[in-house]
């Protein structure tokens, strides 16, 4: 059976667990040579790399920091060198740094500006540098929040606006590269069972999971889904778009 990524490339930033890791997988899974970026832990980066090429795929792992958007044309360079080429850009690496409002005496203001330079200017100078060396047909997709659509509760104003400024830059792009066929897409995604979110399913409070029309959290497998139809053939009618993959949070 063909598999729909066979012979494609795809970078997945943040890709040493959580999201990531699993839409590495399902990549994968699916036939995709397949890069991740990550920060932090060099032990899980090199698991997820392991199970990668078990499934019989390329696999690399770039430790870069997002939050230096001068790293970014190095990163995708790895990725070209290594593989050959790009076709699928994931912009999944990111932080959500909440809970204290900004009148807040106490709140910190450095970490919510280094939030900004991951969350939004990082992921700009990989999609500027990705721009380069993606072909016609190319995809670019970045992993949002609901948040970034629907506050929903105090202490997120840092995090919702970053994720609500990678709409309007998706959107911008979209129209850029539109006459080269490459597709630029947003998923907005809603609370995973992650290193991210505060508990799991069953340790949210009520008042959490009441605000998703299904009455749950996500897996992150359920998210992945998502990218990789923007990423697929079967998308290629899609570019500037916001597919919401949140459990009718913003229903």
């Amino acid at each position: 059976m063909s598999k729909v990524f066979a012979g494609k490339v795809a970078l997945v930033t943040g890709g040493s667990r959580g999201l990531g890791a699993a839409t590495a997988a399902a990549f994968a899974n699916e036939g995709a040579d397949v890069a991740i970026s990550y920060v932090v832990s060099d032990d899980k980066a090199a698991a997820v790399i392991a199970g990668l090429e078990a499934k019989g795929v390329r696999a690399l792992a770039v430790k870069t920091d997002q939050g230096d958007p001068s790293t970014a044309s190095a990163l995708i360079g790895k990725v070209v060198e290594h593989f050959g080429k790009l076709d699928i850009l994931v912009n999944n690496a990111a932080v959500a740094w909440q809970g204290k409002t900004i009148d807040d005496p106490e709140i910190d203001n450095a970490a919510m500006d280094r939030q900004w330079m991951i969350n939004v200017a990082g992921v700009v100078a990989n999609i500027r540098a990705a721009a380069k060396v993606l072909p016609e047909g190319g995809r670019i997709i970045s992993v949002g929040s609901g948040v970034g659509t629907r506050a929903g509760f105090p202490g997120t104003a840092d995090y919702a606006g970053t994720k609500a400024a990678l709409i309007g830059y998706s959107k911008g792009v979209a129209r850029d590269l539109g006459r080269r066929k490459i597709t630029v897409n947003m998923v907005q995604a809603g609370i995973m069972a992650t290193d991210m979110a505060a508990g799991s399913a069953d340790k949210l409070p009520p008042s959490i999971t009441d605000l998703h029309a299904l009455g749950r959290i996500g897996t992150v497998d359920e998210v992945a889904a998502a990218i990789l139809f923007l990423a697929s053939p079967g998308a290629s009618y899609v570019t500037g778009a916001v597919l919401d993959a949140n459990g009718g949070y913003l229903a």
